[in-house]
């Protein structure tokens, strides 16, 4: 019997030490830096500021020919024509003809 307990004290601390050692090696994994995440861009950042910029101005335009013409009961047309906005700003400045 005392050959059998011996035999599993010296296993016991033989796991003991794998274990141990598992636990160093997956402490200095931890302390390494992770690999970042690379993220490829479908559309480059120039794009997207073009893109937005003219998004931008399409909604200015709709929103213009929409007020002009539904609120305002103008000619849809004339809502992106020049003379219609110089025509606002002579009233504005008092010179109208």
């Amino acid at each position: 019997m005392t050959e059998e307990k011996a035999v599993t004290r010296k296993q016991v601390k033989a796991v003991r030490a794998q274990k141990s050692e598992g636990q160093e090696k997956t402490d200095t994994e931890k302390r390494q830096k992770p690999t970042r995440w690379v993220q490829i861009r479908l559309f480059p950042i120039w794009l997207r500021i073009l893109l937005v910029l003219v998004l931008l101005a399409a909604a200015i335009a709709a929103g213009l020919t929409v007020g002009f013409s539904v609120i305002g009961g103008g000619d849809a047309s004339d809502a992106l024509k020049w003379e219609t906005y110089q025509h606002i700003i002579n009233i504005l400045n008092g010179t109208t003809k």
